[in-house]
């Protein structure tokens, strides 16, 4: 099940003491996680944010049109890391009895898409409402050239850290297989 938590991000991001980019990322990961703890339940909670660390900069979503605009007039050609924070609680009885965060760090290639080419993809709407103003999975995949590292951290969450934060919990990836028919 997905749940929104509706954490404000900007208001946790300004709140981090000693905010590296992998810090922010992960906070704002594990306040999103305790975010949508509900009393009584018993369950594996993965929060996740994703922030792209570009030219000295840490950039999330961008908004609006404008943003996704000047984001992408910095992009056309350049590299930049995505970063994607997880935070896995084990939550028993509305508890949470266990936690661990981790980062993951990819490198994103950008290609060099036609000022008309950026102006159809924002107009699609996609690039308004993913961190750093881009997918692979989606149109915005067509103006990458190229993924360095973990592909399903920049699709949205990370296989091999979750699997690993799992692991820190005391929970195998396997157990969450089983159907409970």
């Amino acid at each position: 099940m997905v749940r929104v938590s509706g954490v404000d991000e900007d208001a946790v991001a300004a709140a981090v003491v000693d905010p590296t980019p992998e810090r922010v990322v992960g906070v704002l990961a594990e306040a999103k996680a305790r975010k949508v703890v509900l009393a009584g339940d018993d369950a594996v909670v993965v929060g996740c944010d994703s922030m792209l660390h570009f030219d000295g900069e840490l950039v999330g979503k961008p908004g609006t049109a404008e943003v996704a605009r000047e984001r992408w007039g910095k992009l056309v050609g350049g590299t930049g890391v995505l970063l994607t924070g997880h935070a896995v609680l084990r939550v028993v009885g509305g508890e949470v009895v266990g936690s661990a965060t981790g980062v993951e760090s990819t490198t994103i290639r950008f290609g060099r898409p036609t000022a008309a080419e950026v102006d159809a993809y924002i107009a699609s709407g996609e690039p308004l409402s993913v961190a750093g103003a881009f997918t692979i999975d989606g149109l915005g995949g067509w103006f990458v050239d190229g993924v360095d590292g973990d592909p399903s951290s920049v699709i949205g969450i990370s296989l091999p850290l979750t699997r690993r934060l799992l692991g820190e919990v005391g929970i195998s990836v396997t157990r969450l297989w089983r159907c409970t028919n």
